[in-house]
């Protein structure tokens, strides 16, 4: 398995009319944070400890909420807000 980031719930819906921009800026977030955990967990399969706590990010336009999955390898975008600023 490989760490990878994925949109889930209503985030893949809302994806699908957020402006290019905003998705461009909340994708390379998540690629950022992808890299992270695979540094911060190499052996993620056999993890056994909690998962950490996810988090909202606030980018240009709006904000993102993640949830980081050790023993699948993922960070799962869970909500996108898009504002507008």
């Amino acid at each position: 398995m490989s760490w990878t980031w994925e949109y889930v719930f209503g985030a893949e819906e809302a994806a699908r009319t957020a402006p290019p921009a905003f998705l461009a800026e909340v994708e390379r977030r998540a690629d950022e944070l992808v890299r992270a955990a695979e540094a911060q967990y190499l052996h993620g399969p056999p993890y056994d400890g909690q998962d950490p706590k996810g988090d909202v990010i606030v980018v240009p336009g709006g904000m993102f909420t993640y949830q980081v999955v050790v023993r699948r390898e993922r960070v799962y975008v869970v909500q996108i807000t898009y504002l507008g600023f």
